[in-house]
C-alpha cells in the first residue's frame, strides 16, 4: 500500500509540472512585414551607460527577438535598413554604429572613435514586459497582430 501512495504522489507531482502555466516571456522583438531583407540595430541605456548593437538580419515576413527576458529600459532606439530596396527606418536620436557586427559602449564622439553616427527612432515601450516593433512598407497595415506594437514605415533615402 505504501508503494502505491508513493507512486500516486509522484504522479500528482509530475502532473502538476506538466500542466503548470508556462512562465511569462518578456522580450523585445522586431517583425519584418516587408518583402525585403532588413538589417536592424538597437540602442538602449543600461543604468548610466549607452549601448548599441547590430546587426540582426531579418528575412522578409519573419520576426526576431533582439532582447530576451526582462526589458532593462523603457526606451529603446531602433535603426533598420532595407537591404533589397534601399529604404531605411531612422530618426533623430544619434547613436554609434558600424558596417559590420558590433556592440558599442557610449554614444559620444562616434566619428572620432571610428564609428558611424546614425539616426535611430525612439521606441517607448511604456514599461511593458513584451514589446514588438512592426517594420512595414509604406501604406501597409498589420492584420491579426496582438499585444503592444509600433508600426513604422521606412523613410526612403534621398
Amino acid at each position: 500500500m505504501r508503494s502505491l501512495r508513493v507512486i500516486s504522489s509522484c504522479s500528482l507531482a509530475l502532473a502538476a509540472l506538466i500542466f503548470a502555466p508556462a512562465a511569462a516571456h518578456a522580450d523585445f522583438r522586431v517583425c519584418n512585414r516587408t518583402d525585403s531583407r532588413v538589417g536592424v540595430a538597437l540602442g538602449y541605456k543600461d543604468g548610466e551607460h549607452w549601448t548599441t548593437e547590430g546587426w540582426w538580419n531579418i528575412p522578409a515576413g519573419t520576426c526576431e527577438t533582439l532582447v530576451r527576458g526582462q526589458l532593462i529600459a523603457r526606451y529603446y532606439y531602433l535603426y533598420a535598413q532595407d537591404y533589397d530596396q534601399g529604404g531605411e527606418w531612422s530618426g533623430k536620436a544619434y547613436l554609434c554604429t558600424r558596417d559590420k557586427e558590433f556592440t558599442i559602449q557610449g554614444i559620444a564622439d562616434c566619428l572620432a572613435r571610428g564609428y558611424n553616427r546614425t539616426g535611430f527612432l525612439e521606441v517607448d515601450t511604456l514599461d511593458q514586459k513584451n514589446w514588438t516593433v512592426q517594420l512595414t512598407e509604406q501604406n501597409q497595415t498589420p492584420q491579426g497582430l496582438r499585444g503592444p506594437n509600433i508600426q513604422l514605415g521606412p523613410n526612403q533615402k534621398k
